[in-house]
């Protein structure tokens, strides 16, 4: 007679599958792609070299205290391939990324450097056009470029221009946004549609037309947050999903927290175009680079106003709630799909865009 007992429970925590192995004694691309790659690189090089509390928090700015008052610091290196792409270039894209990277903590930016680093032969009407970009996007985010840098590699060694900028806020009182905050129960808003900056770099880095223009969504989002913590400053998490996408920044939020977290995969913002193209190339919308858009995670009780304040900014039109934090499947972040099954998101190893930022 046959068993009719019924089937052991499945728990997602215990899922695996093979991934290749990683031991290596050189950089790789994937190294800088934000994924596993990436985190073993600052786990297993950087930490022990510099290794300190601030610098533990593994947060998208550090946020730091100075005679008193609380700052947010960040840094960041932009070595976008090619330097144009519809709706910005490496100069505003390196302004945007750095004062996200402050409002991610809550602070207000105020400060910027700039470091160039020219290949010999770049033209000065190139150097120029991203020098102006840089001021353009420094004065629509409200900060100022304080001080910088300029170095020249020989011809052959670099890549045209290469952009760092470091960035200093203002953290108001009152305001603790950390990925160790994501707390059960957490409602996670995405800012609006995802995927386009990755999507907008690769149409123009291999000449594919997608039927209509891909444009980044590159922006700063300083006003958005700002209008965000005018409803409460008790917001858990920000993180601006860069390198990785969607899925690796709440994959760093799950295992900071400890918490799981759970998508509905119908109510991820993801343009036609997008999916069209990730359809076409064989890519997953949640790990394609954004340069524009949050992720915030949420007290529910907050979360239906803060919701609708974000929906009144420009930069947050299209907010959506995406899904919650749960105490099931902790450290993990996992999809409803719209069959009624249930897939893993797990961090990826590198980038499936290269150099998009």
């Amino acid at each position: 007679m046959a068993d009719t007992a019924a089937p052991a429970p499945v728990d997602p925590a215990n899922w695996s599958c093979p991934a290749p192995l990683r031991a290596q004694d050189v950089v790789v691309m994937g190294h800088g792609g934000g994924g596993a790659l990436s985190a073993e690189l600052i786990e297993q090089v950087f930490v022990p070299a510099y290794g300190n509390k601030t610098l533990s928090a593994m947060a998208d700015s550090a946020a730091v205290t100075l005679g008193g008052a609380r700052l947010a610091f960040s840094t960041d290196s932009y070595v976008v391939r090619p330097l144009f792409f519809p709706g910005g270039c490496i100069g505003d894209l390196a302004v945007n990324g750095t004062v996200n990277d402050l409002a991610m903590s809550g602070a207000r930016p105020a400060f910027l450097s700039t470091a160039f680093v020219l290949e010999e032969g770049v033209g000065l009407d190139v150097v120029g056009q991203v020098a102006k970009s840089v001021g353009a996007a420094a004065t629509a985010a409200g900060v100022i470029v304080v001080t910088g840098d300029t170095k020249v590699v020989e011809s052959g060694h670099g890549d045209g221009v290469y952009v760092t900028t470091s960035g200093l806020g203002l953290i108001p009182d009152g305001v603790d946004i950390r990925p160790q905050r994501a707390t059960p129960g957490d409602v996670v808003i995405v800012s609006g549609p995802i995927g386009l900056h990755g999507i907008a770099i690769m149409s123009v880095r291999e000449g594919i037309e997608f039927g209509s223009e891909v444009v980044s969504d590159t922006a700063p989002l300083a006003d958005l947050v700002a209008a965000m913590l005018d409803v409460t400053p008790d917001l858990h998490v920000l993180r601006d999903p860069t390198r990785g996408g969607l899925a690796a920044s709440l994959n760093e939020i799950a295992r900071a927290s400890g918490t799981g977290i759970r998508l509905s995969d119908r109510d991820i913002p993801v343009p036609d175009a997008v999916a069209n193209a990730c359809g076409f190339l064989g890519l997953d919308p949640l790990y394609v680079a954004n340069e524009g858009r949050l992720v915030a995670l949420v007290p529910p009780a907050h979360a239906d106003a803060v919701l609708e304040a974000m929906r009144r900014h420009p930069q947050g039109t299209g907010a959506r709630i995406v899904g919650e934090c749960v105490t099931e499947h902790p450290g993990m972040v996992v999809v409803s799909t719209g069959l009624g099954g249930t897939r893993v998101v797990d961090l990826p190893l590198g980038e499936q865009l290269p150099r998009i930022c």
